[in-house]
């Protein structure tokens, strides 16, 4: 049966929750975060950071209060517990917003959360001061130094602490370089974000192996090995992230140019350190290394301006007006909200051609990502209403058949031809 003061304590635990979630709802509503970006909250109100940090600092502040009019139980194990799923989903978010969801991140996940139940399980039954024990009593030196298997235990939990750490400032730099930018200053600002999560990550590595207990020192043997297999192996791996680096400060590319290489157009989206993401009007997108952007040709069609010629042939019939066909070009071109009046649209006739007059048609635009095909197709169908609408001929290929008037020479030839290969 519950007691009294089970109850109490259960009422209080319920109380601290309601105020928790509702503390956790108006904090959402006034700063609207984007859940997959944001470590605080989540797609729903627990499954961020904020609702089991404020459940659990409640509940520590009503048992101090309490504690001393009360015999307390339940919130003696319930400030673990929430302490439990507090480091959980702080270790799981942090993941969600650092990095790329994939079936490794996924095993992580589950990894932590099972480690700090197990943890929370040894603490309740009274077992974790004995195993704490036991670990100390397995010794063994390495590098002259002596270590223990808690204090490896210690150093692997604080490693991934300082890990953690790492990529969710790394994250949040690049979160706030990145806000509000466009164009060179987008590729300016992903560089420096691209630099800090390096030395960010890096740093935080060190600090891992220290705390774990290896020797720094011991690295540098480590460091001449790692240069060998660049000079050998790895170079085209680093020449990629070098050429990434190049192009990001250099700004020969940015992100939302319109590229061609080796005969793939498209816009880029993404500019990493290893390779450029190029997506296609068609929805196709090609991942390019950055090295190759580098070294071979590459077509920047809005380098310094987004303008775009296009041209179109037209064949006319040689009784057609050559004037009249070249203003009406013109109008079919303008006639297209996409087509620039300034450069103006120019026809001329370019040939005398076999079947008619031959015309070209040249017009410019200013928005490539929106499809070249689509506004080249409504020029031509608006250039073909006109010339019907002035009933001006588009002639079809001409061959010209002569045909023999005198049938009888012919079959005399056929047969004096028969005679002579006969004898």
């Amino acid at each position: 049966m519950f007691t009294p003061s089970v109850l109490i304590e259960v009422v209080v635990l319920l109380v601290c929750c309601g105020m928790a979630w509702g503390m956790t709802v108006l904090v959402r509503g006034k700063t609207h975060q984007a859940a997959e970006k944001s470590v605080l909250f989540g797609r729903r109100v627990f499954d961020g950071v904020l609702f089991p940090l404020l459940w659990l600092c409640f509940t520590f502040a009503a048992l101090i209060m309490m504690r001393s009019g009360l015999k307390m139980h339940l919130l003696y194990v319930a400030v673990p517990a929430l302490l439990s799923l507090f480091v959980i989903r702080l270790g799981v978010k942090i993941l969600q917003v650092t990095l790329t969801e994939s079936p490794t991140v996924r095993l992580i996940e589950r990894t932590i959360s099972w480690l700090v139940w197990l943890a929370f399980v040894l603490w309740v039954s009274g077992v974790l001061p004995l195993v704490a024990n036991e670990m100390e009593q397995v010794k063994w030196k390495v590098s002259g130094h002596s270590m223990t298997l808690m204090t490896l235990l210690e150093g692997v939990l604080t490693a991934g602490v300082v890990l953690l750490f790492s990529l969710w400032m790394s994250s949040a730099v690049e979160a706030k370089l990145l806000s509000n930018t466009s164009g060179g200053e987008l590729s300016l600002r992903k560089a420096a974000s691209n630099a800090v999560r390096a030395v960010l990550v890096f740093v935080g590595l060190l600090l891992s192996l220290s705390m774990v207990g290896i020797d720094l020192t011991a690295l540098s043997v480590l460091g001449g090995a790692v240069g060998v297999g660049i000079g050998l192996g790895l170079q085209k791996l680093a020449s990629n992230y070098v050429s990434g680096f190049v192009i990001l400060t250099e700004r020969s590319m940015r992100i939302g140019d319109f590229v061609r290489v080796d005969n793939f157009e498209g816009r880029i989206t993404e500019i990493n350190t290893r390779y450029t993401v190029i997506r296609s009007a068609g929805g196709r997108e090609s991942i390019v290394p950055n090295e190759m952007l580098v070294t071979s040709r590459v077509e920047n069609l809005t380098f310094s301006d987004s303008l775009i010629a296009q041209q179109t042939l037209v064949t006319v019939g040689y009784e057609s007006d050559a004037e009249l066909v070249s203003q009406l070009l013109v109008k079919a071109a303008l006639a297209q909200s996409r087509v620039l009046p300034e450069p103006a649209p120019v026809a001329v006739l370019t040939a005398f051609g076999v079947n008619g007059l031959d015309f070209s048609l040249s017009y410019w635009i200013t928005d490539p990502e929106n499809g070249q095909l689509n506004i080249r197709s409504d020029v031509n169908k608006g250039i073909l209403a006109a010339l019907r609408a002035h009933h001006i001929d588009i002639p079809y290929p001409q061959q010209v058949v002569h045909e023999a008037k005198n049938n009888q020479n012919i079959s005399n030839q056929k047969l004096s031809v028969g005679t002579s290969a006969g004898t």
